[in-house]
């Protein structure tokens, strides 16, 4: 329950007006619930000659200083009460009393009914709102993580934690939140109409309850455990989802349905058997919740009655029976509190889950007094040292790229080539050494300012669900349309772009699927074209096209490039004859470097690299 707590104190705080609201109305609930079952007892005593006493009007005083005051207050009302009733039967007849009495029970339950649904109203803007944030707060935090953070995470496991978790804690905890509120008050309300009644029986329920609350908590504790794995292996399944639908082409030119099928069958099978547990595990509160209730009225009912018929208990027969249906009214309070303890600690499971990118540390920030950069001279790799585990990837790199000038990066695959360029936007921060531009460190400069500098033209064209016209303004808030029709010309894309059936306003579906490589391509080019960054990298964008695609994308990149320092990851080595300086990397060192020309002479690492692409 701490942890409950902890939840509480996190999410709930924005909504505490709503809470208090609640509280208030699930309190007037249980009293005018207590007071429609007093109207049991006049009806017992009186209309049905349970009791024979006389009663006359009692005067009665307020008096806080006396130790006394509430019992005589008590005895007041409840003897005046009477009065009035005998007064009623005595002037209009019994039937008219029988019908006072029942008017006054539908007024107290009307009042009743709207406070316990006014507690419900006021109940729903904290669990959609508590959900609402953490969505928001999961997305927030998936869009400041560091590119680390995911490349040890699995994007499956991700969707699921916030899909399934977050709706795991929808449906365990935020609707059990109305539970969790009403019922200890309804259940302490209660308590104490029962105590004033006759602590002796009331002293029994102490007893058993708690031992009843200790037993469910055990059984409670049991079902977080498996609820943490449940929502474990649904991650898991979700991951393979993934990872079908991303590499749907290969499994079918490899024939691997069948092995993917069976992958998958076998761990939702898995997943089957501990919801399975789960499932039966939760469903037991109900009846263990039902028997310890009926045991324990079974025990009063023999105390009592014992005491009754004896005739030394400090209550009456139609007293005693209010009281039994006030302890009846606790069971179903109590049940709902077991199901709710039940839900929430299957919905524990799901916060630990959500609180494992919640909590993620964020490495790569903004510092709190950021220096102001703007790129004029040129960018320095000053002796930079990187690692992702325990293998350094880039080893004592020294680079001096001036403005206006093309650096080309060579190189076999792992030889560091990604990482280098990713260490300039500060998608990784280097372990030892610096980045500058301009002689500022770029961990010293604010992140937006930094990545403002800079444009990206990848390999793989990294398109949205969206329209042409928001691909290519995509965070240029500001775009207008003729800017943007403008940048599609440059990047050769104006002319299939007005082919298509809306124009701009088509939408080039899940990461461009309607579109040809080359099309995908040349809308990367107009995106990075509109943002007009002085600083462009490029990591060979046309290395997977056909000829007449790469003919009209390197026709863009050209455009794209004019008056801008480039930093270019090439593949194809025909690419970058004109490079101003070509560096090739090795094992992370930079081996060889110079131009083309030159480095083909030093009959080294780069010419073998040539001849290999020629063979």
């Amino acid at each position: 329950m701490k942890e409950f707590i902890k939840v509480l104190r996190r999410f709930v705080p924005p909504y505490k007006k709503y809470l208090q609201m609640n509280v208030v109305f699930n309190i007037l609930s249980a009293i005018f619930n207590v007071f429609s079952f007093v109207l049991i007892m006049p009806i017992l005593e009186i209309l049905f000659k349970v009791d024979n006493k006389v009663y006359t009007y009692m005067e009665w005083t307020f008096d806080p200083a006396s130790g006394e005051w509430f019992k005589t207050v008590g005895a007041a009302l409840t003897n005046n009460f009477y009065w009035y009733i005998n007064n009623l039967i005595e002037t209009h007849g019994g039937s008219f009393a029988l019908i006072a009495i029942g008017l006054g029970m539908i007024v107290i339950v009307l009042l009743k009914v709207l406070t316990m649904y006014l507690a419900f109203y006021t109940m729903i803007p904290i669990r959609t709102g508590v959900v609402r944030d953490i969505r928001n707060s999961i997305n927030r935090k998936i869009t400041e993580l560091p590119l680390g953070f995911f490349s040890e995470e699995r994007k499956g496991d991700i969707i699921a934690r916030v899909s399934g978790d977050v709706n795991e804690i929808e449906t365990s905890i935020m609707s059990s939140l109305d539970m969790l509120f009403k019922n200890p008050i309804m259940i302490t309300i209660y308590l104490a109409a029962m105590l004033i009644i006759s602590w002796q029986l009331t002293l029994f329920v102490l007893i058993l309850l708690p031992v009843a609350g200790y037993v469910m908590g055990q059984v409670g504790k049991a079902l977080k455990k498996k609820s943490l794995l449940g929502q474990s292996q649904w991650g898991a399944l979700m991951s393979r989802i993934e990872e079908t639908l991303s590499g749907l082409r290969v499994i079918k030119a490899f024939n691997a349905e069948k092995k993917i099928r069976q992958g998958f069958e076998a761990a939702g099978e898995e997943f089957r058997h501990t919801t399975n547990r789960i499932y039966r595990r939760q469903q037991l509160a109900h009846p263990a919740s039902e028997f310890l209730g009926t045991a324990t009225i079974v025990v009063i009912l023999w105390y009592g009655g014992t005491l009754i018929l004896g005739n030394n208990s400090p209550i009456d027969a139609s007293t005693f029976i209010y009281y039994l249906v006030l302890f009846y009214s606790i069971i179903n309070p109590a049940k709902d509190l077991s199901k709710a303890t039940y839900a929430i600690q299957k919905g524990l499971a799901s916060v630990e889950r959500v609180d494992k990118i919640l909590a993620a540390e964020t490495n790569i920030k903004s510092p709190a007094s950021p220096r102001p950069i703007a790129f004029g001279e040129a960018i320095q790799y000053n002796d930079v040292w990187f690692k992702y585990g325990s293998e350094w990837v880039l080893k004592g790199i020294n680079l001096n790229v001036v403005k206006g000038k093309t650096i080309a990066l060579v190189g076999q695959s792992g030889s560091g080539k990604s990482t280098l360029v990713d260490l300039l936007p500060r998608f990784y921060d280097v372990d030892k050494g610096s980045i500058t531009v301009d002689g500022i460190d770029v961990r010293e400069a604010s992140l937006h300012e930094l990545r403002e500098l800079m444009g990206n033209v990848n390999q793989e064209a990294i398109l949205f669900n969206d329209t042409f016209f928001n691909n290519i303004a995509f965070g240029v808030s500001s775009a207008t349309p003729a800017e943007v029709e403008e940048a599609a010309r440059i990047a050769n894309a104006h002319d299939f772009i007005l082919a298509s059936e809306h124009g701009y306003q088509t939408n080039i579906g899940d990461r461009g699927c309607k579109l040809s490589g080359g099309q995908r391509q040349r809308i990367s080019i107009a995106r990075a074209i509109l943002k007009n960054p002085p600083i462009l990298i490029l990591d060979e964008a046309t290395s997977a096209l056909d000829t007449e695609s790469e003919r009209l994308v390197q026709e863009a990149l050209e455009n794209l490039m004019r008056n801008r320092t480039i930093i270019v990851i090439a593949h194809r080595l025909s690419t970058i004859r004109n490079a101003d300086e070509i560096c090739v990397l090795h094992e992370g060192s930079i081996v060889e470097r110079g131009r083309h020309a030159d480095l083909l002479l030093a009959n080294g690492y780069y010419k073998r690299l040539c001849e290999m692409q020629k063979f």
